[in-house]
């Protein structure tokens, strides 16, 4: 049988105010709609927002051509 509910406060309610006996397992899926989509987590640019640009003097070309400043590799 499929349950549908809102999470509300970190709880999950069910839209029909159904209550599952205590120590019943579950399985929550998360439901995207256009409403309300399902957060993915920010994005690599936002975590390292605080650092992105911090390092002075580095070549133009040096995130296409990091290989050949990190390890050496030729050019691309």
């Amino acid at each position: 049988m499929v349950y549908h509910g809102k999470v509300r406060n970190g709880v999950v309610e069910f839209d029909t105010g159904t209550a599952l006996p205590e120590g019943t397992e579950v399985r929550i899926e998360p439901v995207s709609t256009s409403e309300q989509p399902v957060a993915e987590g920010p994005m690599l640019a936002e975590q390292f927002e605080n650092v992105i640009g911090t390092v002075p003097e580095l070549p133009p070309d040096m995130a296409a051509q990091h290989d050949h400043y990190l390890h050496g590799a030729p050019k691309q």
